[in-house]
């Protein structure tokens, strides 16, 4: 494996009834506090009253910013990096999702930078302090409760841009299984999709003696498909959300990817397409995934043996390590497509006339990718695949 620094500073609270501890991390950072959530699933399923007692029973003078888009926009991020600086802040608390929290943490760094903070986004600019961030999470999927990532989208240009800073952790997270007891099947389906995804964007890499890191992501993907369908089948088993609720977090708290770079090319191709069609991120990845893997499989064929061996348990007596690789690939998109996710661009109405567009938004940066750098043309291959 290669040399590395690890650090995480985010506090993880996790557990039934740890929402108990929000009073106590809140009042270490302040009292004037942003309050950030999306759509209103939180008032409908009562977590909304519950933070609001609890901040009001600590005296918390609480701003609101709600209506948090599910691929955020940089307009929301605006709105609220104007509060702070009108409310003087001291905190943020996201409330939601990982789109919350991606929208929480621009606002967070936007408040400290003089400029625009899409300054930062499009890697003009260097984020240069934050206001302290928390997070009580309510779906399981992105890991943006315990990592310094955030994606953030520009409607106007039509851009889907990832992007990170040290000083984007958030401070303390709370996640209690039961606040994602009332999330439907279709959004726990995409969420179990990007915790995967998660996992084989550090899996697919070509650093050599990984064991260690290979075995924590093998292990995260044969436990999210053993429980994926038990879930679904009793969408309000506790058991079940708390192990694809920790699963989430794991993926992408940078424990995976010590030693290692992975590759990142998926996620690069499916925000080129949300970013023009404003598809779940989920969904996306989901029909992107496998046809990556597709068009990939000469760059590393033990790679998407030992994937497909090790994760799907396919036998690779009397064939070769291609038809294993293959199998396993298959493997994937049928347990996929067995728990519900789609799997062509045209079960979301796309067809050939944007792919040219949403190349130009993959390239953005240029050629992209680590286990296989892939080019425009590559991009472009990809989407056909995918149709």
């Amino acid at each position: 494996m290669n040399s590395f620094t690890f650090q995480n500073p985010t506090k993880l609270i996790f557990g039934k009834g740890q929402l108990e501890q929000l009073a106590a991390e809140v009042q270490t950072y302040g009292k004037r506090v942003l309050l950030v959530y999306g759509g209103g699933s939180i008032k409908r399923n009562g977590l909304y009253d519950k933070v609001i007692g609890i901040l009001n029973g600590i005296g918390a003078q609480v701003t609101e910013l709600s209506g948090v888009e599910p691929n955020p926009r940089l307009t929301t991020v605006h709105r609220g990096v104007e509060i702070c600086r009108n409310e003087n802040i001291d905190l943020i608390l996201a409330v939601g999702g990982g789109s919350v929290i991606d929208c929480s943490k621009a606002i967070a760094v936007g408040a400290k930078y003089e400029g625009d903070v899409w300054d930062i986004i499009t890697r003009k600019a260097a984020a240069t302090g934050a206001l302290p961030l928390g997070t009580v999470l309510t779906i399981a999927a992105t890991g943006s409760e315990m990592n310094a990532g955030s994606v953030i989208t520009n409607w106007e240009t039509k851009e889907k841009l990832g992007w990170g800073s040290p000083f984007s952790f958030p401070k303390f997270s709370i996640l209690d299984p039961e606040h994602t007891l009332s999330l439907p099947a279709d959004q726990t389906v995409y969420g179990m999709v990007d915790i995967m995804s998660h996992v084989l964007e550090s899996y697919f890499h070509h650093v050599p003696n990984t064991p260690v890191q290979d075995g924590f992501c093998e292990t995260i993907l044969r436990t999210v498909i053993d429980t994926a369908p038990k879930l679904l089948q009793d969408l309000q088993s506790f058991e079940h959300r708390s192990t694809i609720l920790y699963s989430g977090t794991m993926a992408l708290n940078g424990v995976l990817s010590m030693g290692i770079r992975g590759d990142w090319a998926t996620h690069n191709l499916e925000h080129a397409v949300s970013a023009v069609h404003d598809i779940p991120h989920g969904g996306g990845l989901a029909i992107l995934f496998p046809n990556w893997m597709k068009y990939n499989l000469d760059a590393g064929v033990e790679r998407f043996k030992q994937f497909a061996v090790n994760v799907f348990g396919v036998s690779s007596e009397g064939k070769s390590d291609r038809q294993v690789a293959e199998e396993g690939i298959e493997a994937l998109r049928a347990f996929w497509n067995s728990i519900g996710a789609p799997s062509r661009l045209k079960d979301y109405d796309i067809d050939a006339s944007s792919i040219e567009e949403m190349a130009d938004k993959a390239m953005i940066y240029g050629d992209y990718g680590y286990f296989k750098k892939l080019n425009r043309a590559d991009t472009v291959a990809i989407y056909k695949l995918s149709l």
